[in-house]
């Protein structure tokens, strides 16, 4: 779950990192008046949307009077916002007014869940204000990483090292452990997956400020921390994933046209991977999880559909926990009651499977039955583009 900057910064203040004195606005009049309430002579009215690359797209920018910042906060509020990373646009719902800062330099500092080697990685660099990624690709060596150990945390020498790596001054290195140790308790103890400061600045004047500031939440981890689930915007979700998040289900939605209903998330991966060597692309990830009955497949077709540009759906069990029979009965209520106007191949193995495939041949439904991973892939490929399946493996049904 990701959050908006302001919430962030509303975070990482209660851990001790300082952060500009600014206030959230849902109207160009709020934001004219938060400037006059923080008073100065110039201000940042930044566009509140889960999307990097804001400052490039239009979103923000720095005014130098009251009018100027009732008339940035106008042209963003109730506007989408289309940026590199959300292509489709963002809905800008609040602004957020905070003082200019006197910047003297920018700096990159960023804590990560690395599942591969399972720990927390920090990362930081002398060089903020641009993407890690396009940093690391264009000059890796100015990136400074390193590893956390779960069972002793983030150590004061750490910070130092970090701070020093980047090319603080000696004066500024205490300042800079104290932001970078309260950034890493805010990640561990609210469960964050990604912390990200950039820039974190230093002014004129020597301070360390966080400057602009992201986090993203472990969805199963809420239950321990309630109040950070009440700072999620709906408004900002994929309206696919949204919805399938309201039904349980885990599903993540990608840019294809073959929606995928698969139980177990190795098997949907491998699907997934099967669906583009046969030249498709899928639509979405999603598994509908062990003991899946006929309502939860329901849901699940439900959340496929949801997307309108899926063009043929692969159901594809290999059932332990599951049954076969039981799918078999979700995928038939679907067409019944989902209204399923595309064409469906089901591959099904495992428990029950001989029940299971009874149940759809006789169906009387046009659903397409294959037997092998491959041959499930190849049918709902020729399918989504509408070639004929003469070519492919026949299924032979079991005869009673």
């Amino acid at each position: 779950m990701d959050i908006h900057e302001y919430q962030a910064k509303e975070i990482l203040a209660r851990f001790g990192v300082p952060v500009p004195r600014g206030g959230v606005a849902y109207s160009p009049e709020q934001a004219a008046y938060h400037s006059t309430e923080i008073g100065g002579a110039a201000w940042v009215v930044k566009a509140q949307v889960h999307s990097g690359g804001r400052g490039e797209a239009g979103g923000v920018s720095v005014c130098r009077s009251d009018r100027e910042v009732a008339e940035a906060a106008g042209n963003l509020v109730g506007t989408r916002l289309v940026t590199r990373q959300a292509p489709g646009g963002k809905l800008v719902s609040r602004v957020y007014v905070e003082e200019a800062l006197d910047i003297d330099r920018e700096l990159y500092f960023g804590i990560l869940l690395d599942r591969a080697t399972e720990r927390i990685v920090i990362i930081a660099s002398a060089d903020g204000g641009m993407e890690i990624e396009q940093l690391a690709a264009s000059a890796p060596e100015a990136v400074v990483r390193m590893s956390v150990e779960p069972a002793v945390g983030f150590l004061e020498f750490q910070a130092r090292e970090i701070a020093i790596a980047i090319g603080l001054r000696a004066e500024q290195i205490a300042p800079a452990c104290r932001v970078f140790r309260g950034a890493y308790r805010a990640f561990r103890d609210l469960d964050a997956t990604m912390l990200e400061i950039n820039p974190l600045v230093v002014t004129a004047s020597g301070r360390l400020i966080a400057a602009d500031a992201k986090m993203s939440f472990d969805d199963n981890a809420i239950f321990r921390n309630p109040e950070v689930f009440e700072l999620r915007d709906r408004s900002q979700e994929d309206p696919r994933e949204r919805h399938a998040a309201d039904h349980g289900l885990a599903y993540v939605g990608l840019d294809g046209d073959i929606g995928c209903i698969i139980n177990g998330a190795g098997l949907a991966m491998a699907t997934m991977d099967m669906i583009k060597v046969a030249g498709g692309e899928p639509a979405n990830f999603l598994d509908i999880g062990g003991g899946a009955s006929p309502e939860r497949v329901l849901k699940a077709f439900r959340a496929v559909l949801q997307d309108r540009n899926v063009a043929a759906i692969l159901v594809n069990i290999f059932a332990g926990i599951n049954r076969c029979d039981w799918v078999a009965e979700g995928v038939v209520a679907a067409f019944a009651d989902a209204d399923v106007g595309v064409p469906v191949v089901a591959r099904l193995s495992g428990t029950h499977v001989e029940q299971g495939r009874r149940i759809l041949d006789g169906s009387g439904l046009p659903i397409i039955v294959a037997d092998t991973l491959a041959e499930a892939a190849g049918k709902v490929v020729a399918a989504a583009a509408g070639r004929p399946l003469r070519s492919l493996p026949a299924h032979q049904p079991i005869s009673a």
